[in-house]
């Protein structure tokens, strides 16, 4: 079976790069997209922009009540540590049900430079940003309305630490198959060239 890196490096679709994912386990999925690269991350994206639409109830499924967290498996393509490179995208839908998602980053890094707390919305309506992915995950944005209990403080990204990594930034989604997703990070209209994966864990996980 070839392996994640070498299908994206020899070109392959993204709905091959779906078909070998689909076929995966979940713990066979993380430990695939646990090796990417930043350049096959790049040509991953690339290569998404070939692929149906995302919505939103791709990273909260339909029927997840109101405030339940749905947890995303992260790895970028930053220049830090290998564990410094793994986190986890949290989502949630408000209360009251506005087309959008809360959600924070959860991972070891959250202890020094903060939860760096969002909102997801569609990119419909604005053409530059509709040509990087459908959903927006947006920093200037924070949650203006109760999140999930054990959830961490809602603090703006302009505070402490967070203001050098999430302030200012908005990642740009893509599908990738049935679970995962990437995305590409821009500070205001600028794109940094950097590059993560997520993929959605299994109900309950």
């Amino acid at each position: 079976m070839p392996e994640l890196n070498d299908l994206v490096r020899q070109g392959a679709s993204v709905a091959r790069v779906a078909e070998y994912l689909d076929g995966l386990t979940h713990e066979e999925r993380l430990r695939a997209l646990s090796i990417t690269t930043r350049a096959v991350q790049r040509t991953l994206y690339n290569a998404a922009s070939a692929s149906p639409p995302l919505t939103l109830d791709f990273f909260v499924p339909g029927g997840t009540p109101p405030r339940v967290a749905v947890h995303h498996k992260g790895r970028n393509s930053l220049p830090l540590p290998p564990p410094l490179r793994v986190f986890e995208k949290r989502f949630a839908a408000p209360e009251d049900g506005s087309a959008r998602l809360f959600g924070y980053n959860e991972g070891l890094t959250r202890a020094w430079i903060g939860p760096g707390y969002f909102v997801a919305v569609p990119t419909a309506g604005n053409a530059a940003w509709q040509e990087r992915g459908a959903i927006v995950i947006d920093y200037f944005q924070v949650p203006d309305g109760p999140v999930p209990d054990g959830w961490p403080n809602v603090v703006p990204n302009s505070q402490g630490l967070q203001s050098v990594v999430y302030a200012g930034t908005r990642d740009f989604m893509r599908r990738v198959s049935k679970d995962v997703s990437i995305g590409a990070a821009f500070k205001g209209e600028k794109a940094l060239d950097h590059y993560f994966t997520l993929c959605r864990e299994p109900r309950g996980g």
